[in-house]
C-alpha cells in the first residue's frame, strides 16, 4: 500500500510524470537516498476547507505522511477552534495547535463569487478536496462535487458531516458530544450506577478523521488506477455507530441491551481498574491461564480452581464476588509494588496516569511521542506526535519514516497570503487573488509553491 501511494504523489494529471532529474522519482520499493525521512504523501496537495477537529485531524495525519496541505480560512477569523480557550499560548489556542500542524492558512470568503472562483482554480492543481460544511451548502455556492468534478475530474473530494449527505438528521450541524450521545457511546459510558459521560477527548470526531484519512488514501489509490477522482462520505453518526462494534453486535445478535460497566468489560472478567493504595492500576485477563497468573501474583491460589472461576464465562456469571475479592487485595501494597509483580508476567495491566506521567512514561519517551516544532508567534511549543514506523524491503536495517513536520508550527490565518513570484515548469505561472471581505484591510497575492 505504502508503494502504490508513493506513486500516487508522483504521477500527476494529464500523464504528467516528474523528469529525471526531480526529486519525485517512482518509489521502487528500494531503499533512496534519504530512508531515515521517506514521506509516502510527498506531492500530494489536499486543499482542506474543514474546520474544528473532524477535518483538521484528518487533514493533519496526511500533512504528517507528506502531503501539502493548504487550510482555507475565513477571513480574520480563522478556525473556530482558534478561540476555544483557556489555555492559551499567547493568542494561540492550544486546541487549535494540537490538529493543526504540517498546513498552510489562506484566507478566502467563499460566499463571494471571486473567493469561489480561487476555490475551483486551487483544485484544478490538489489532488483532495477536503470539506465539513452542511450538505449542500457548497454546492449552492458552486463548490459541491458535481462542481469541483467538472472541473477537476481526478481530484478525490471528501465530505465530512454530522450525520450524512442525506436523511432525516442531515441538515443539522455535528458536533462531537452530541453525535456520541445520538450514537450510544454516552449511553455505554459512565459508572454502572451514575449518569451517562462524555469521553475524556472527542472520540467520535477522532474516529470520524481516521476514517476519513483511510478513505482518501484509498481514494488515490483508485485514481492511481483509473485516473479518476471520486466522492467520499464520511460522517460522524456513521463512524461512531460502526465502532460500536462488540456492543452493538450484542444487541443486533442477541438483543442484549447495552450498560455502563465504568471500567470494567462486560464480557471479560477481571478487565477493569483495581484501586491501590495510592492510585489505580489496570489489569485484563482475557483468558484462563492470565487469570491463573493474576492469582499467583495476588497471592489467591485458591481462587485459580474455584468452581466459580474456571472460566470466562464463569468469572462474569460471578464478577461482583470475584472483583470483591480482588479489590480487597490490590488496595494493600502501592501502585509501584504491583507494577513490579506484574513484570514480566504476561498479564495486560497498567497505572492510570495523569498527563504529567504520560509524557513521563519512558514507552512514550522512547516512541517520541513529544514532537517539539517553532511557532512563528509563540517561539517553542510541544504536542503530541503521531509516530508511524515501516521497514523498506530489502534492507539489512529497519529503515522508517516518521511524521516530523514538512514545514513546523502551525498556520497563521492567511499566513500563506503574499505575493511569491516563483515559477514550475510543471504547473508554470499562477498568481491567484485571495483574501476580499476586510483582511487586514487589504488584498493579498498568494500563489502556489510546487
Amino acid at each position: 500500500m505504502l508503494a502504490t501511494l508513493a506513486r500516487v504523489a508522483t504521477v500527476r494529471r494529464s500523464g504528467l510524470r516528474p523528469g529525471p532529474g526531480s526529486r519525485r522519482g517512482l518509489w521502487t520499493g528500494r531503499p533512496q537516498a534519504d530512508t531515515d525521512n521517506v514521506k509516502p504523501l510527498e506531492g500530494v496537495k489536499i486543499l482542506d476547507l474543514t474546520r474544528v477537529l473532524a477535518g483538521p485531524f484528518a487533514t493533519m495525519n496526511l500533512g504528517d505522511l507528506g502531503a501539502e496541505v493548504i487550510k482555507v480560512e475565513r477571513p480574520g477569523a480563522g478556525d473556530d477552534t482558534r478561540t476555544w480557550g483557556p489555555p492559551f499560548v499567547g493568542t494561540e489556542s492550544t486546541y487549535f495547535l494540537s490538529v493543526n500542524r504540517n498546513k498552510k492558512s489562506i484566507a478566502v470568503n467563499i460566499k463571494d463569487p471571486n473567493g469561489v472562483k480561487i476555490i475551483k482554480e486551487l483544485a484544478a492543481i490538489c489532488d483532495v478536496f477536503v470539506e465539513n460544511y452542511v450538505p449542500g451548502k457548497l454546492s449552492a455556492l458552486g463548490l459541491g462535487y458535481a462542481d469541483i468534478d467538472r472541473i477537476a475530474p481526478h481530484v478525490v473530494y471528501c465530505s465530512i458531516t454530522g450525520y450524512g449527505q442525506t436523511g432525516p438528521l442531515s441538515q443539522r450541524a455535528g458536533y462531537d458530544a452530541v453525535a456520541s450521545a445520538v450514537s450510544g457511546l454516552m449511553h455505554i459510558t459512565g459508572p454502572e450506577d451514575g449518569d451517562p459521560v462524555r469521553p475524556g477527548v472527542a472520540m467520535t470526531d477522532l474516529a470520524t478523521g481516521l476514517y476519513a484519512c483511510g478513505a482518501i488514501m484509498a481514494g488515490l489509490i483508485q485514481r492511481y488506477k483509473t485516473g479518476k477522482g471520486l466522492f467520499i462520505d464520511c460522517n460522524l453518526l456513521s463512524s461512531q455507530v460502526a465502532c460500536l462494534t462488540q456492543v452493538a453486535g450484542n444487541y443486533l445478535i442477541a438483543r442484549k441491551e447495552a450498560k455502563r460497566w465504568g471500567t470494567a468489560h462486560g464480557s471479560i472478567v477481571p478487565y477493569q481498574a483495581f484501586k491501590t493504595k495510592d492510585g489505580y492500576l489496570v489489569v485484563g485477563a482475557g483468558n484462563n491461564m492470565q487469570f491463573a497468573t493474576v492469582c499467583k501474583i495476588l497471592n489467591l491460589p485458591e481462587l485459580i480452581d474455584d468452581c466459580k472461576y474456571k472460566t470466562n464465562h464463569l468469572r462474569v456469571q460471578n464478577r461482583k464476588e470475584l472483583i470483591r475479592i480482588l479489590s480487597a487485595r490490590f488496595e494493600e501494597a502501592m501502585t509501584s509494588e504491583w507494577l513490579h509483580r506484574f513484570e514480566g508476567s504476561g498479564v495486560p495491566y497498567g497505572p492510570i496516569n495523569n498527563m504529567k506521567n504520560v509524557f513521563a512514561e519512558p514507552q512514550v519517551l522512547h516512541n517520541d511521542l513529544i514532537m517539539e516544532m517553532k511557532h512563528p508567534t509563540v517561539g517553542k511549543i510541544s504536542v503530541p506526535g503521531t509516530k508511524v514506523s515501516c521497514q523498506l524491503l530489502g534492507c539489512e536495517q529497519q529503515d522508517s519514516w516518521d511524521s516530523q513536520p514538512a514545514h513546523p508550527g502551525r498556520p497563521q490565518i492567511g499566513a500563506e497570503c503574499s505575493s511569491w513570484e516563483t515559477s514550475s515548469p510543471c504547473w508554470g505561472w499562477r498568481r491567484i487573488l485571495l483574501c476580499y471581505s476586510n483582511f487586514r484591510g487589504s488584498l493579498c497575492l498568494w500563489k502556489l509553491k510546487v
